[in-house]
């Protein structure tokens, strides 16, 4: 609590004493004006027995110290008065920050006034939320590191124990000659660029999604870009028996703000992706458009469609359509969500759609004017 709201309260708890003082000398003066009107009687009169208990305590107590009593007891009960509402809200803000700080609860005070007072109970709330945001943040870490080991683990196990297998195999002299050697040596050294692959995506994914140093961005024809990505990977169409159809539906050049080096991986891994899941279809295609200020991508295949189930989570990491976890088919699990963290580190956006005739991964990003 800092000095501006003790001040507050300092000057909170000076006024209630004025107030307690003036009150109690505004009673006292009542008071002593009805006992004078009381103690005064005409000699007719029969003074009654309340006048007569009233002069004996004068006569024998004396009024001046009858006054600093009745004084002290008003004082006392108007600064109760006055001061019950302030103590009443300081030990409920009190509290709430005891159950912050001991229990680790979010916790809400209720803003009742407008001063010093009420803002410090709304900058408790406010810090309450972000006590609450800072757990949620906390048990989904938890819970992605724990999804991580798990998908890892499981992911290296696999190729991992077909290569041990393998080179036991070998090593016990199990081989009935040098060829049925060199066909198991061969099946080793394919589950190890698999392991490869995957532990290449891991750090990457790693990477990407753990902020890394600030993109160094510049001007780039998006369009360009994309053919020049599309011509390199002619040989793995070849290879999937697939051609490739481009349209463009804007003349004009899609400039954007990229970092060229980390934006290749991105649509590397969509090409790719569309390549291993279209071969069905034996084509791809790649459109340009321009959506306002937008500059649209849209990379399509027309293989099997993605269930409906299964689209809103494709883009996670070792997520897999594909029950089976095949590697052949499926790879790391990582590549989309590899696409995904570097497109959003470029203030672009990813979306994936798909029926029964084709599955489009559109990308978008914002159009860098002259």
């Amino acid at each position: 609590m800092n000095a501006k709201y003790i001040n507050t309260i300092r000057w909170k708890f000076i006024w209630a004493f004025i107030l307690s003082i003036l009150s109690g000398a505004a009673l006292l003066t009542a008071v002593y004006q009805l006992v004078n009107s009381s103690l005064y009687v005409s000699p007719e009169t029969k003074p009654s027995p309340y006048t007569t208990a009233l002069k004996w305590i004068i006569n024998h107590i004396g009024s001046a110290p009858l006054l600093f009593a009745a004084g002290v007891v008003s004082f006392l009960i108007f600064f109760f008065l006055f001061t019950r509402k302030i103590i009443s809200y300081l030990e409920e803000i009190t509290a709430g920050i005891q159950k912050m700080t001991k229990v680790g609860e979010p916790h809400r005070i209720e803003v009742r006034t407008t001063d010093e007072l009420g803002v410090l109970a709304e900058n408790i709330n406010i810090m309450s939320e972000r006590l609450e945001h800072s757990l949620m943040e906390e048990r989904t870490a938890v819970q992605s590191k724990n999804e991580l080991i798990t998908g890892v683990s499981h992911d290296l196990r696999t190729p991992l124990t077909s290569v041990l297998g393998f080179l036991e195999y070998i090593e016990q002299d199990r081989c009935r000659d040098e060829m049925e050697m060199r066909y198991y040596v061969d099946i080793a050294y394919q589950k190890t660029q698999v392991l490869r692959k995957l532990i290449d995506d891991l750090f990457e994914y790693t990477r990407v999604n753990s902020g890394g140093p600030p993109l160094v961005l510049e001007r780039l024809d998006l369009k360009a870009f994309v053919r020049q990505l599309v011509e390199e990977a002619v040989p793995d169409l070849d290879m999937a028996d697939m051609a490739c159809t481009i349209k463009d539906h804007t003349r004009e050049a899609l400039w954007i703000l990229a970092a060229p080096y980390e934006l290749v991986r991105a649509y590397e891994n969509l090409i790719a992706n569309a390549i291993r899941y279209g071969r069905e279809g034996k084509k791809l295609e790649v459109s340009f458009e321009r959506e306002g200020d937008q500059a649209v991508v849209r990379i399509s295949n027309f293989g099997e469609m993605i269930a409906e189930t299964d689209l809103p989570h494709i883009f996670e990491r070792f997520y897999r359509a594909e029950r089976s976890r095949s590697q052949h088919t499926g790879g790391s699990g990582l590549g989309l969500a590899i696409a995904k963290g570097i497109i959003d580190r470029h203030q672009g956006s990813i979306t994936a759609q798909s029926d029964m005739y084709r599955t489009d991964f559109v990308t978008r990003f914002p159009v860098a004017e002259d």
